[in-house]
């Protein structure tokens, strides 16, 4: 069930809102009984026969935490590390055991072939965290009924953003959140709307074109190349934070606020700020979990570097069994450990920086190379994405479509596979205005004209 679908406008959000503020008015505990509920019927309208999975690991991880904080000594990270393992596998087995196994032998196996649940990823790590934290003694709220709701929470769960139970089981058990508010409804309301818009008005028009390219790149020229890649990293882009802005505000008319997970990211001047406001809570996530307890940057320069590198290979694993997305992980860990050095060496040579020029470049780089690496995030195969490089290189020339400009009954010759898919969508005026647009003032449209995300408006809006 997407959020943008009538069965979840017109049928599943009022019925959930209404019941739970219902029942919220009598007991709260009813009302987060009824919200869990809610979301677990969510997650099942997608494939039922996986719910007892997702009951399963909810159930198993709740007690392995009761476990953890009775225990004491070593018996606490034998637990941990058990508990941790156990999550592991089963996320292993359902997302990557058929592609290590065909990577490795370069046959398929039938047991293996096996449906990827939704939102696996997502529900896999929230636990793991809580399960740490709760080793570390950092977890106070300890009801089953608020873990099965932090774990199943419906805005969240298929697509982010990946919640902390430090923020979120609190605002359960706040009885407050029983009553409906205005202001709750109305900010909620409009930050859902401009995710919404996002998501269809921006993404899925933007998608045509760059499933255009990427679906038979052949030997696309530098503006068809550029046209395609820049629709994606854009649509990109639509979509996720869309997606994040309407799970936020279908949170907040609840009374419940979710993390930021966007802030306008293609405005950042460096790797590192892409980073800092590019699914933020995911990079929390990464940095928390992941590379402090590799050492960080406790163990001097070069060991930082490798734990930084690591942490981004594992980060592109995440997001698919694909060594398309190891590479894309390794890239923007290489960007990293270059961005570090170089402030490093400016640090050392008493740079300053600040000129406008200097900024712009900046912020150049940084967009170039994020899209750069989009290409191996998108495309099918590795010779796919070498192709697409190289058109936006230059290496198969630089014209247009040979299509663009003539009457629409001709075709296209010599364009190649991606030509003749790319023209045939791009003949029309508009179209071309898009490859155009997106090809040569890219820089202008980031900098001046972009669309503000929800920020501000709710910074303005209050807590």
């Amino acid at each position: 069930m997407l959020f943008n679908s009538f069965s979840f406008l017109l049928g599943f959000l009022p019925v959930t809102l209404i019941g739970y503020f219902l029942l919220a008015r009598r007991h709260p505990t009813w009302g987060v009984a009824w919200l869990a509920l809610a979301s677990l019927f969510f997650y099942g309208w997608w494939d039922v026969r996986y719910v007892p999975l997702l009951l399963g690991s909810i159930v198993a991880n709740y007690g392995c935490a009761q476990a953890i904080r009775r225990a004491r000594g070593s018996a606490r990270n034998w637990w941990l590390g058990g508990a941790v393992a156990a999550n592991l596998v089963l996320l292993g087995y359902y997302k990557y055991a058929n592609f290590f196994y065909t990577s490795l032998t370069g046959q398929q196996a039938d047991v293996l072939q096996v449906v990827l649940p939704i939102g696996i990823s997502f529900f896999t790590f929230t636990q793991i965290a809580f399960l740490v934290d709760t080793a570390r003694g950092f977890v106070q709220e300890g009801r089953f009924i608020h873990y099965l709701l932090f774990v199943t929470y419906f805005p969240h769960l298929v697509a982010g953003p990946v919640l902390h139970h430090k923020e979120m089981m609190p605002q359960f058990a706040d009885p407050r959140n029983a009553l409906p508010r205005a202001e709750n409804f109305s900010v909620g309301a409009t930050i859902f709307i401009i995710g919404l818009a996002k998501k269809t008005l921006l993404a899925d028009t933007l998608a045509p074109y760059a499933n255009a390219l990427f679906a038979a790149p052949g030997e696309p020229t530098l503006l068809m190349a550029w046209g395609g890649v820049l629709a994606y990293a854009f649509q990109l882009y639509f979509d996720f934070s869309g997606y994040s802005d309407m799970a936020i505000g279908l949170s907040r008319m609840f009374g419940v606020h979710l993390p930021l997970n966007f802030n306008s990211p293609y405005k950042a001047r460096n790797i590192v700020e892409f980073w800092r406001r590019w699914h933020m809570t995911l990079s929390r996530f990464l940095r928390d979990y992941l590379y402090i307890p590799l050492g960080g940057n406790r163990h001097g320069a070069v060991r930082a570097k490798v734990n930084l590198v690591a942490t981004m290979l594992l980060g592109g694993l995440w997001h698919g069994a694909s060594w398309n997305f190891v590479l894309w992980g390794g890239l923007h860990g290489a960007y990293l450990v270059i961005a570090h050095a170089w402030q490093m060496l400016k640090a050392r040579l008493g740079w300053q920086g600040g000129s406008r020029a200097g900024a712009v470049a900046a912020w150049a780089l940084t967009f170039i190379a994020v899209v750069y690496a989009w290409v191996f995030f998108r495309a099918a195969d590795l010779p796919s994405a070498l192709r697409i490089v190289a058109g936006m290189s230059g290496q198969y020339g630089v014209a247009l479509p040979d299509a663009i400009g003539r009457p629409p009954g001709r075709a296209a010759r010599g364009a190649g596979a991606a030509g003749n898919q790319v023209v045939a969508g791009w003949r029309h005026p508009v179209h071309r205005n898009l490859v155009l647009g997106c090809g040569c003032r890219a820089g202008g449209f980031l900098r001046a004209q972009y669309p503000a995300n929800h920020a501000s408006l709710r910074a303005r809006a209050g807590p």
